[in-house]
Protein backbone atom coordinates (compact mmCIF):
# COMPACT_ATOMS: atom_id res chain seq x y z
CA UNK A 1 0.00 0.00 0.00
CA UNK A 2 2.85 2.25 1.06
CA UNK A 3 4.56 1.17 -2.27
CA UNK A 4 1.94 2.28 -4.35
CA UNK A 5 0.80 5.41 -2.90
CA UNK A 6 4.84 6.24 -3.27
CA UNK A 7 4.40 5.37 -6.93
CA UNK A 8 1.35 7.49 -7.34
CA UNK A 9 2.98 10.78 -5.85
CA UNK A 10 6.30 9.91 -7.99
CA UNK A 11 3.84 9.78 -10.99
CA UNK A 12 2.02 12.98 -10.14
CA UNK A 13 5.45 14.88 -9.95
CA UNK A 14 6.52 13.85 -13.21
CA UNK A 15 2.90 14.73 -14.75
CA UNK A 16 3.44 18.33 -12.87
CA UNK A 17 7.32 18.64 -14.18
CA UNK A 18 5.78 17.87 -17.78
CA UNK A 19 2.78 20.58 -17.79
CA UNK A 20 5.55 23.34 -16.35
CA UNK A 21 7.94 22.31 -18.93
CA UNK A 22 5.61 22.03 -21.98
CA UNK A 23 4.35 26.19 -20.53
CA UNK A 24 8.01 27.39 -20.38
CA UNK A 25 8.58 25.51 -23.99
CA UNK A 26 5.65 27.52 -24.97
CA UNK A 27 6.31 30.94 -23.34
CA UNK A 28 9.74 30.89 -25.62
CA UNK A 29 8.04 30.37 -28.65
CA UNK A 30 9.12 32.96 -30.88
CA UNK A 31 8.81 34.47 -34.22
CA UNK A 32 11.10 36.71 -36.60
CA UNK A 33 9.74 36.08 -39.87
CA UNK A 34 5.94 36.98 -40.17
CA UNK A 35 5.77 34.71 -43.28
CA UNK A 36 6.67 31.53 -40.75
CA UNK A 37 4.35 33.16 -37.94
CA UNK A 38 1.85 30.82 -39.03
CA UNK A 39 -2.47 31.85 -39.20
CA UNK A 40 -2.30 33.25 -35.52
CA UNK A 41 -0.25 35.84 -36.88
CA UNK A 42 -1.91 36.64 -39.83
CA UNK A 43 -5.57 36.95 -38.11
CA UNK A 44 -4.12 39.42 -35.70
CA UNK A 45 -3.59 43.14 -36.35
CA UNK A 46 -5.62 46.25 -36.29
CA UNK A 47 -9.27 46.85 -38.20
CA UNK A 48 -11.11 50.21 -38.73
CA UNK A 49 -14.52 51.15 -40.31
CA UNK A 50 -17.85 52.20 -39.87
CA UNK A 51 -20.67 50.01 -38.17
CA UNK A 52 -24.75 50.64 -37.78
CA UNK A 53 -27.11 52.58 -39.48
CA UNK A 54 -25.50 55.86 -37.52
CA UNK A 55 -21.79 54.91 -39.38
CA UNK A 56 -20.27 55.04 -36.26
CA UNK A 57 -16.58 54.48 -36.15
CA UNK A 58 -14.95 51.72 -34.36
CA UNK A 59 -11.93 50.95 -34.71
CA UNK A 60 -10.55 46.45 -33.28
CA UNK A 61 -7.46 45.70 -32.20
CA UNK A 62 -6.62 41.55 -32.50
CA UNK A 63 -4.16 40.05 -29.97
CA UNK A 64 -2.80 36.91 -30.79
CA UNK A 65 -2.48 34.83 -27.63
CA UNK A 66 -0.95 31.16 -28.82
CA UNK A 67 -3.28 28.08 -29.54
CA UNK A 68 -6.06 29.65 -31.99
CA UNK A 69 -6.95 31.95 -28.70
CA UNK A 70 -7.56 35.86 -29.19
CA UNK A 71 -8.64 38.75 -27.60
CA UNK A 72 -10.68 41.42 -29.54
CA UNK A 73 -10.30 44.98 -28.00
CA UNK A 74 -12.81 47.15 -29.62
CA UNK A 75 -12.54 50.65 -29.84
CA UNK A 76 -15.02 53.55 -30.13
CA UNK A 77 -14.10 56.31 -32.53
CA UNK A 78 -10.99 54.23 -34.09
CA UNK A 79 -7.70 52.97 -33.87
CA UNK A 80 -5.33 54.65 -30.73
CA UNK A 81 -3.72 57.57 -32.21
CA UNK A 82 -6.88 57.82 -35.25
CA UNK A 83 -10.22 58.45 -33.53
CA UNK A 84 -9.91 56.33 -30.36
CA UNK A 85 -8.36 58.29 -27.11
CA UNK A 86 -7.62 57.15 -23.53
CA UNK A 87 -11.03 56.77 -21.55
CA UNK A 88 -12.85 56.24 -24.47
CA UNK A 89 -15.13 53.29 -24.58
CA UNK A 90 -12.96 49.81 -24.72
CA UNK A 91 -14.41 46.59 -25.26
CA UNK A 92 -12.71 43.48 -24.82
CA UNK A 93 -14.18 40.14 -26.43
CA UNK A 94 -12.45 36.45 -26.36
CA UNK A 95 -12.30 34.78 -29.52
CA UNK A 96 -10.40 32.00 -30.64
CA UNK A 97 -9.76 30.58 -34.36
CA UNK A 98 -12.41 28.27 -36.32
CA UNK A 99 -9.82 26.62 -39.14
CA UNK A 100 -6.78 27.84 -40.73
CA UNK A 101 -7.75 30.96 -41.60
CA UNK A 102 -11.05 32.36 -39.61
CA UNK A 103 -11.66 33.40 -35.78
CA UNK A 104 -14.91 33.89 -33.89
CA UNK A 105 -15.02 36.15 -31.10
CA UNK A 106 -18.41 36.54 -28.85
CA UNK A 107 -19.92 37.99 -25.77
CA UNK A 108 -23.85 38.71 -24.79
CA UNK A 109 -24.71 40.97 -27.58
CA UNK A 110 -21.42 41.09 -30.31
CA UNK A 111 -20.43 38.53 -32.70
CA UNK A 112 -17.25 39.73 -34.55
CA UNK A 113 -16.32 36.94 -37.56
CA UNK A 114 -12.33 37.72 -39.06
CA UNK A 115 -11.62 36.53 -42.40
CA UNK A 116 -9.78 37.34 -45.66
CA UNK A 117 -8.64 40.92 -43.94
CA UNK A 118 -12.41 41.50 -42.99
CA UNK A 119 -13.98 41.87 -39.56
CA UNK A 120 -17.89 40.75 -40.21
CA UNK A 121 -19.93 42.21 -37.01
CA UNK A 122 -23.34 41.32 -35.57
CA UNK A 123 -24.63 43.29 -32.46
CA UNK A 124 -28.08 41.57 -30.86
CA UNK A 125 -28.32 39.79 -33.50
CA UNK A 126 -28.05 41.92 -36.56
CA UNK A 127 -25.49 42.41 -39.03
CA UNK A 128 -24.39 45.93 -38.82
CA UNK A 129 -21.53 46.07 -40.96
CA UNK A 130 -17.69 45.36 -41.03
CA UNK A 131 -14.42 46.40 -40.11
CA UNK A 132 -11.43 46.27 -42.73
CA UNK A 133 -8.14 45.20 -41.35
CA UNK A 134 -5.27 47.90 -42.09
CA UNK A 135 -1.31 47.96 -41.36
CA UNK A 136 -0.59 51.41 -40.40
CA UNK A 137 2.84 52.45 -40.99
CA UNK A 138 4.99 55.37 -38.84
CA UNK A 139 5.67 58.91 -40.80
CA UNK A 140 8.39 58.96 -39.81
CA UNK A 141 10.01 55.09 -40.43
CA UNK A 142 12.98 55.80 -43.11
CA UNK A 143 13.45 59.02 -42.02
CA UNK A 144 16.91 60.54 -43.37
CA UNK A 145 19.15 62.12 -40.86
CA UNK A 146 19.43 65.91 -41.40
CA UNK A 147 22.34 67.81 -41.63
CA UNK A 148 24.28 68.19 -38.44
CA UNK A 149 23.17 64.68 -37.12
CA UNK A 150 24.97 62.11 -35.66
CA UNK A 151 24.57 58.65 -37.36
CA UNK A 152 24.79 55.80 -34.47
CA UNK A 153 23.29 53.19 -36.97
CA UNK A 154 22.43 52.85 -40.51
CA UNK A 155 22.86 48.89 -41.07
CA UNK A 156 26.76 48.66 -42.23
CA UNK A 157 28.50 48.95 -39.24
CA UNK A 158 27.92 48.64 -35.15
CA UNK A 159 31.03 50.16 -34.35
CA UNK A 160 29.66 53.07 -32.60
CA UNK A 161 28.43 50.53 -29.95
CA UNK A 162 29.95 48.97 -27.03
CA UNK A 163 28.86 45.23 -27.81
CA UNK A 164 27.58 46.14 -31.00
CA UNK A 165 26.23 42.97 -33.00
CA UNK A 166 24.63 42.93 -36.54
CA UNK A 167 22.12 40.49 -37.13
CA UNK A 168 20.06 39.14 -39.96
CA UNK A 169 22.34 41.19 -42.01
CA UNK A 170 21.72 45.03 -41.67
CA UNK A 171 20.28 45.46 -37.94
CA UNK A 172 21.69 46.34 -34.53
CA UNK A 173 20.66 43.10 -31.81
CA UNK A 174 19.39 44.81 -28.17
CA UNK A 175 22.24 44.79 -25.56
CA UNK A 176 24.79 47.70 -26.65
CA UNK A 177 25.55 50.93 -25.97
CA UNK A 178 26.83 54.15 -27.75
CA UNK A 179 30.46 54.68 -27.60
CA UNK A 180 29.57 58.26 -27.87
CA UNK A 181 27.70 60.25 -25.22
CA UNK A 182 24.99 63.04 -25.25
CA UNK A 183 23.55 65.85 -23.34
CA UNK A 184 20.52 67.79 -24.52
CA UNK A 185 19.43 65.86 -28.09
CA UNK A 186 17.06 64.64 -30.35
CA UNK A 187 16.65 61.12 -30.74
CA UNK A 188 15.20 59.02 -34.10
CA UNK A 189 15.26 55.52 -33.81
CA UNK A 190 13.57 52.56 -35.57
CA UNK A 191 12.61 49.00 -33.66
CA UNK A 192 10.85 45.56 -34.35
CA UNK A 193 9.80 43.42 -31.61
CA UNK A 194 9.52 39.68 -32.21
CA UNK A 195 6.09 37.97 -31.93
CA UNK A 196 5.51 35.55 -29.11
CA UNK A 197 2.57 34.38 -28.67
CA UNK A 198 2.31 32.08 -25.56
CA UNK A 199 4.27 35.05 -23.35
CA UNK A 200 2.73 37.41 -21.57
CA UNK A 201 3.87 40.66 -19.63
CA UNK A 202 7.19 41.92 -19.48
CA UNK A 203 8.28 38.40 -21.45
CA UNK A 204 6.91 39.22 -24.58
CA UNK A 205 9.44 41.36 -26.52
CA UNK A 206 10.87 43.56 -23.85
CA UNK A 207 13.96 45.92 -24.04
CA UNK A 208 14.44 49.57 -23.82
CA UNK A 209 15.87 52.84 -25.03
CA UNK A 210 17.62 54.56 -22.10
CA UNK A 211 18.31 57.96 -22.71
CA UNK A 212 21.81 58.81 -21.71
CA UNK A 213 21.78 55.28 -19.60
CA UNK A 214 19.32 57.21 -17.31
CA UNK A 215 15.98 57.00 -18.14
CA UNK A 216 14.29 54.01 -20.02
CA UNK A 217 11.43 54.33 -22.41
CA UNK A 218 9.84 51.03 -22.69
CA UNK A 219 10.05 48.66 -25.34
CA UNK A 220 7.81 45.80 -25.36
CA UNK A 221 5.07 43.99 -27.06
CA UNK A 222 2.38 45.88 -25.79
CA UNK A 223 -0.05 45.95 -28.67
CA UNK A 224 -3.74 46.18 -27.37
CA UNK A 225 -3.11 46.68 -24.12
CA UNK A 226 -3.78 49.60 -22.19
CA UNK A 227 -0.95 51.33 -22.23
CA UNK A 228 1.08 51.20 -18.32
CA UNK A 229 3.75 52.82 -16.66
CA UNK A 230 5.68 49.56 -17.69
CA UNK A 231 4.17 48.98 -21.13
CA UNK A 232 5.68 50.28 -24.42
CA UNK A 233 6.43 54.08 -24.58
CA UNK A 234 6.17 54.55 -21.30
CA UNK A 235 9.02 56.02 -19.08
CA UNK A 236 9.82 52.71 -16.85
CA UNK A 237 7.73 52.79 -13.52
CA UNK A 238 7.35 56.84 -13.79
CA UNK A 239 4.29 57.95 -16.62
CA UNK A 240 2.49 55.92 -18.82
CA UNK A 241 2.03 56.89 -22.16
CA UNK A 242 -1.17 59.18 -22.69
CA UNK A 243 -2.27 56.39 -25.55
CA UNK A 244 -0.98 53.13 -26.53
CA UNK A 245 0.66 53.72 -29.90
CA UNK A 246 1.92 50.02 -30.45
CA UNK A 247 1.60 48.19 -33.65
CA UNK A 248 1.86 44.64 -33.57
CA UNK A 249 4.84 42.16 -33.05
CA UNK A 250 6.93 42.14 -36.18
CA UNK A 251 6.26 45.52 -37.44
CA UNK A 252 8.71 48.30 -37.49
CA UNK A 253 7.90 51.04 -34.99
CA UNK A 254 9.57 54.42 -34.30
CA UNK A 255 10.44 56.44 -31.33
CA UNK A 256 11.14 60.12 -32.06
CA UNK A 257 12.42 62.12 -28.46
CA UNK A 258 13.52 65.31 -27.63
CA UNK A 259 15.16 65.59 -24.55
CA UNK A 260 16.62 68.38 -22.40
CA UNK A 261 19.38 66.46 -19.66
CA UNK A 262 18.96 67.36 -16.14
CA UNK A 263 20.73 70.24 -14.63
CA UNK A 264 23.43 70.46 -12.05
CA UNK A 265 25.20 72.96 -9.89
CA UNK A 266 29.04 73.05 -9.07
CA UNK A 267 28.79 70.25 -6.42
CA UNK A 268 27.08 68.05 -7.91
CA UNK A 269 23.64 68.75 -6.63
CA UNK A 270 20.39 68.62 -9.42
CA UNK A 271 18.82 71.88 -8.66
CA UNK A 272 16.50 71.15 -12.37
CA UNK A 273 14.94 67.80 -13.65
CA UNK A 274 15.45 66.45 -16.84
CA UNK A 275 12.42 66.69 -19.58
CA UNK A 276 11.40 64.93 -22.70
CA UNK A 277 9.28 64.53 -25.23
CA UNK A 278 8.00 61.38 -26.96
CA UNK A 279 6.63 60.31 -30.12
CA UNK A 280 5.83 56.92 -30.84
CA UNK A 281 4.77 55.84 -34.49
CA UNK A 282 4.45 59.91 -35.14
CA UNK A 283 1.82 60.42 -32.25
CA UNK A 284 3.02 62.18 -28.85
CA UNK A 285 2.36 60.24 -26.25
CA UNK A 286 5.02 62.01 -23.55
CA UNK A 287 4.47 66.02 -23.81
CA UNK A 288 7.99 67.70 -22.34
CA UNK A 289 7.40 65.60 -19.11
CA UNK A 290 9.83 66.41 -16.04
CA UNK A 291 11.25 63.24 -15.41
CA UNK A 292 11.46 63.29 -11.25
CA UNK A 293 14.32 60.36 -11.32
CA UNK A 294 15.88 58.18 -13.44
CA UNK A 295 14.61 54.74 -13.96
CA UNK A 296 15.87 51.18 -12.87
CA UNK A 297 18.26 49.13 -14.79
CA UNK A 298 21.56 51.05 -16.29
CA UNK A 299 23.10 53.96 -14.39
CA UNK A 300 22.21 56.42 -12.11
CA UNK A 301 20.96 60.23 -12.54
CA UNK A 302 24.13 62.55 -12.52
CA UNK A 303 26.15 65.49 -14.27
CA UNK A 304 27.72 65.11 -17.55
CA UNK A 305 26.05 63.30 -20.61
CA UNK A 306 25.42 59.50 -21.08
CA UNK A 307 25.45 57.41 -23.68
CA UNK A 308 22.23 55.50 -25.52
CA UNK A 309 21.72 52.55 -24.17
CA UNK A 310 19.41 49.19 -25.97
CA UNK A 311 18.93 47.31 -23.15
CA UNK A 312 19.44 43.40 -23.35
CA UNK A 313 16.11 41.59 -21.85
CA UNK A 314 16.47 37.77 -23.71
CA UNK A 315 14.89 38.86 -26.13
CA UNK A 316 15.50 39.35 -29.72
CA UNK A 317 14.29 42.82 -30.46
CA UNK A 318 16.28 44.67 -33.17
CA UNK A 319 16.70 48.04 -33.64
CA UNK A 320 18.16 50.23 -36.84
CA UNK A 321 18.33 53.80 -38.59
CA UNK A 322 19.20 55.88 -35.27
CA UNK A 323 20.66 58.88 -35.41
CA UNK A 324 21.17 62.10 -32.92
CA UNK A 325 20.70 65.76 -33.51
CA UNK A 326 22.71 67.07 -30.10
CA UNK A 327 21.35 70.62 -28.98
Amino acid sequence: MKRAWRMSLLIGWLIAGAVLTSRAQQQDVTYLDPEKAGPDYAIQGEYVGLLGSEQQRWGCQVIALGDGKFEAVGLRGGLPGDGWERGMDRVVIPGERVGEHEAVFRNDKVELRVRDGKMHVRYEGEDVGALEKVQRKSPTLGAAPPPGAIVLFDGTSAENFVRGRIVEGNLLAADCESKQKFGDHSLHIEFRTPFKPFARGQARGNSGVYVQGRYEIQVLDSFGLEGRNNECGAIYSIREPSVNMCFPPLTWQTYDIDFTAARYDDQGNKIKNARITVRHNGVVIIDDFEIPRGTPGKDPEGPGPGSLYLQGHGNPVVYRNIWVVPK
